[in-house]
């Protein structure tokens, strides 16, 4: 079957859109070949062009749009033609918000059966029959109820999971998945990949992976495809890619990766710059102005040549075979070390009444339940765990954004109210996961940073403006940006003026909610370099909330790990990311997709369950799930907090010394 011709194939996909400042030139001569059965990864940093090419290859792409290509094929038929007839039926799609690619006012199992009736010609109550097999074969237990549920009703990977469930209806041979796992948390993330890889296994789907995240590429695809402002710069089987990457840019990526399996590894290195202006394409390579390794030559043309069982659009590549991407650039001074206690949180608890659930009745939902934790002066604590343990809800009980319902905080020594004082607001600030929403469209920069000020009496007038120049130098802007809208900035860009309007008041303390989440990975290594200078300089205390286990390991000082509103596991980075410790973090720690870990991966620990299923009354919370579970003991006691080393404690029944012989959860790379 190697001589079989590749069910996609795409040769010079070139792409324009008519604009005020000209055409822009989305695409320019893409070529890439999926053959059935396999999976194909195309990566690259936002405006690179990946969705374009799903769009493309859909007919979805609109009117203005100028479309030109030498091939664009599928099963031997033309895409320019036949995509609508093909989309649905033999392609099928899954994009990456499953809250906005489902219908809020469809009951989950029609939106299911839809495809079925339109491109099938199936019965209202076949498709719906078809529709709860579809469900249950995803994995989704009590799929009859689901079917008959609406998407507001059911977790971020269920409804991932409906969305697979829609996208394979017609049993398509192919599945175009744009950033499937982006929003995610690690242990449903991990669930979807083996959900992915069990359907390549079992129904033959050939995927096109679109994501900025390299580890799931790495686990999921034997082909890779790097996009660049619009051109291919390399391609080849992942594996032998990632691990000897040949084009500068691929490098570069790979630079920028905050590593679970390396902890804290030094400063992260960005790629410089941004990228060109698409309106007036490089003839040479577009790369040149962001790459260290450009030399004469460069301003020629570059074409894809072989090299080394790949393509590669370099001049240089086999020359620069062993030359290592350039050091990051200096911490911008010695870290301040650590002061004294700054804030101090004791048995903070927080419930929300619910109605009726999908699976049961609930009145009430204990979103935190008596944590408490401290934070020195300049340090900061990373908190990991699944989407809906609590930890944005805590992150917003320790500012007195939302009340609790019992606890207390003290910050600097005195107590925090539940109406806290100017002077706290001053001091504790919030730097919110998504800039869109957080930043006013209709404010330009200047008002936005001059509001705090001018808020808190720290400035006004022409010192207010001198003020938030200096912002702006803080976060790596110039005064330029000043009278920018957030519709004129990038994604990277709006969360340095998110992050420069928290800092603002001059705190002591930043709450970061997912704050670089969103990011690609040159932009959040930017930004979590941006982070560490201003704690390094501004001895700034970070409460450091993510589920991206690889970013919190680079950056915090200590983890807590919070599972269903309470702390289980909580130390120092380094301790908590070896055993021994809590099966919840191994648990987590095992769903991690690690580059360069392919075929070397620890044994996943697959959970039954999610976060908000029921636990048993007056034992572990985490026993209903726990693969370690011994019985009564858990189901019926809490579990005593156990003094793994210093400052590491384990909320568990199981003894430490048994908890320190399991393997290491986490793969690690060679």
């Amino acid at each position: 079957m190697a001589d079989a011709p590749p069910l996609l194939d795409v040769r010079g996909l070139s792409l324009g859109y008519a604009t005020a400042r000209g055409t822009v030139r989305a695409l320019d001569g893409v070529t890439l070949a999926i053959r059935r059965g396999a999976a194909m990864g195309l990566v690259g940093e936002s405006g690179s062009g990946k969705s374009s090419v799903v769009l493309a290859l859909l007919g979805l792409l609109g009117k203005e749009a100028a479309l030109a290509a030498d091939r664009l094929d599928f099963a031997g038929e033309d895409l320019r033609v036949a995509a609508p007839r093909l989309r649905g039926l033999r392609i099928g799609t899954v994009f990456q918000d499953p809250a906005a690619a489902l219908n809020p006012a469809l009951r989950i199992g029609l939106q299911v059966a839809e495809p079925l009736v339109q491109h099938r010609g199936l019965s209202a109550r076949a498709a719906h029959g078809r529709a709860v097999e579809l469900l249950a074969e995803m994995g989704i237990p009590r799929a009859a109820a689901v079917a008959q549920a609406y998407p507001h009703q059911l977790s971020g990977g269920m409804k991932q999971r409906a969305v697979i469930a829609t996208a394979l209806a017609c049993e398509p041979e192919l599945l175009l998945l744009d950033e499937p796992t982006t929003a995610l948390d690690v242990t449903v993330e991990a669930q979807i990949l083996d959900l992915l890889e069990r359907l390549r296994a079992e129904r033959g789907v050939s995927m096109l992976l679109v994501s900025h995240n390299l580890g799931i590429v790495d686990r999921l695809c034997d082909g890779l495809t790097v996009l660049y402002a619009g051109r291919v710069v390399e391609s080849g089987a992942t594996e032998a890619l990632l691990a000897a990457p040949r084009h500068p840019y691929t490098r570069g990526l790979l630079a920028a990766l905050p590593r679970a399996d390396r902890g804290r590894i030094g400063r992260l290195a960005p790629i410089p710059g941004s990228l060109p202006d698409l309106t007036r394409p490089d003839p040479g390579c577009n790369f040149r102005p962001r790459c260290p390794f450009a030399a004469a030559g460069c301003e020629a043309p570059q074409a894809l040549h072989p090299l080394d069982a790949r393509h590669v659009a370099c001049h240089r590549a086999e020359m620069l075979h062993d030359a290592a991407w350039p050091a990051p650039d200096a911490a911008a001074a010695d870290r301040v070390p650590l002061g004294g206690t700054l804030l101090e949180v004791a048995d903070l608890a927080r419930g929300f009444r619910l109605g009726r659930g999908l699976f049961r009745r609930q009145a009430e939902v204990r979103a935190v339940d008596g944590v408490s934790f401290s934070l020195r002066r300049g340090e900061v604590l990373g908190l990991v765990g699944e989407s809906g343990c609590g930890k944005s809800t805590l992150g917003r009980l320790v500012l007195r954004l939302i009340a609790a319902d019992r606890g207390s905080i003290r910050f600097d020594g005195s107590p925090v109210p539940a109406m806290p004082p100017d002077g706290f607001r001053r001091r504790a600030q919030i730097v919110f996961q998504n800039p869109d929403t957080s930043l006013n469209p209709r404010q330009t920069v200047d008002v936005a940073l001059r509001r705090p000020l001018e808020r808190f009496g720290l400035a006004h007038g022409a010192a207010a403006t001198r003020e938030v120049e200096r912002l702006l130098d803080l976060v790596r802007l110039t005064p330029a940006y000043r009278p920018r809208y957030p519709h004129q900035m990038s994604g990277g860009e709006k969360q340095r003026i998110g992050i420069a309007r928290a800092l603002a008041s001059r705190p002591d303390f930043l709450v970061c909610d997912e704050a670089v989440s969103a990011l690609d990975v040159s932009v959040q290594a930017a930004v979590l370099n941006l982070l560490e200078d201003l704690r390094d300089t501004l001895g700034v205390a970070y409460l450091f909330i993510s589920h991206d286990i690889g970013v919190v390991s680079h950056i915090a000082d200590r983890i807590a790990v919070m599972y269903r509103g309470a702390i289980v596991e909580e130390g120092p980075a380094a301790a908590v990311l070896a055993p021994p410790y809590h099966p919840y973090t191994g648990a987590l720690l095992s769903a991690v997709p690690v580059v360069g870990a392919r075929g070397r991966a620890a044994a996943r620990t697959r959970l039954k369950g999610d976060v908000s299923s029921a636990p048993t009354e007056g034992g572990c919370r985490f026993a209903h799930r726990c693969p370690a579970e011994r019985g009564t003991v858990c189901r019926t006691q809490a579990p005593p907090v156990q003094q793994a080393g210093p400052g590491h404690a384990i909320a568990c029944h199981i003894p430490v010394a048994e908890l320190a012989r399991a393997p290491a959860a986490l793969a690690v790379a060679e």
